[in-house]
């Protein structure tokens, strides 16, 4: 069977996956972080679940750099750059900032393994092959960097890099060394939303989707939204519930809107 018919039946696979999830999420909470709950099997350290469950986005799509046919070129280069730019950091270095005594079930972690090791093959590789043997969509040429999808989707990829990477710091803070248990936090996007890392998180591939110009970008964006949609708004249930003297002009997701 040809390499690409196994690529168009991941995606399509996985754009059905994720209509399942995006349903499912909104009657069961994914159970991991505050979330964490017994019934859900044997359950690991979430440093070290984390760090598992994202090593596929790192590991593979070095791999795939190293042996694709078009990947040693300029535009491939900026966009696995700004791939890496994310998941290192999501992947080494996230994890060992976490200030949390919580576990995370391992049926969640091959859950991820299975997410991150297809959507990171279905991005790079069609970056670093397809769109070039196809010769469906961009051809991530050189002239790609000057068109104005590219330049939008930079833009909007690091604007949502800050407000992920701002958010995730203001929670770490929150817990001082041996801390345990939730507090409300505050500042940067926290003034308008419960969940300003996932709304960074959501923008970051919106961004992608518009630099790389492809369905699996677009897919990504959907399954973004799918497991980050329903996860926020069973966030700002819980502080509502938990914090009587929560903001109540927080939105949960959207500023000003959701």
């Amino acid at each position: 069977m040809e390499e690409i018919v196994i690529y168009w039946g991941i995606l399509i696979a996985s754009a059905v996956i994720a209509l399942a999830i995006f349903i499912l999420l909104f009657f069961v909470s994914a159970p991991y972080g505050r979330h964490v709950r017994k019934g859900w099997g044997p359950t690991i350290t979430s440093k070290w679940g984390w760090i598992l469950m994202e090593s596929p986005t790192v590991a593979i799509a070095v791999v795939l750099f190293v042996v694709s046919d078009y990947s040693f070129e300029l535009v491939p280069i900026v966009l696995f750059v700004l791939w890496c730019l994310h998941y290192v950091q999501r992947d080494l270095i996230f994890p060992f900032f976490l200030r949390t005594n919580k576990r995370m079930p391992l049926l969640i972690i091959l859950f991820g393994l299975i997410f991150n090791t297809s959507n990171t093959y279905l991005q790079v590789r069609w970056i670093f092959h397809f769109a070039r043997e196809t010769g469906i969509g961009p051809q991530y040429l050189p002239d790609w960097l000057v068109d104005p999808r590219f330049i939008i989707g930079v833009i909007i990829f690091i604007v949502g890099y800050i407000i992920n990477r701002h958010s995730d710091l203001v929670l770490r803070d929150l817990r001082k060394p041996g801390e345990k248990g939730y507090k409300i936090p505050f500042g940067g996007m926290y003034k308008f939303i419960s969940s300003p890392n996932y709304f960074g998180e959501i923008l970051i591939w919106i961004g992608w989707a518009l630099m790389v110009w492809n369905l699996a970008g677009l897919l990504f964006v959907f399954w973004t939204l799918a497991n980050l949609f329903p996860r926020a708004k069973s966030h700002h249930k819980w502080y509502l519930k938990e914090f009587p003297d929560y903001p109540k002009e927080r939105k949960a997701l959207i500023p000003f809107l959701f």
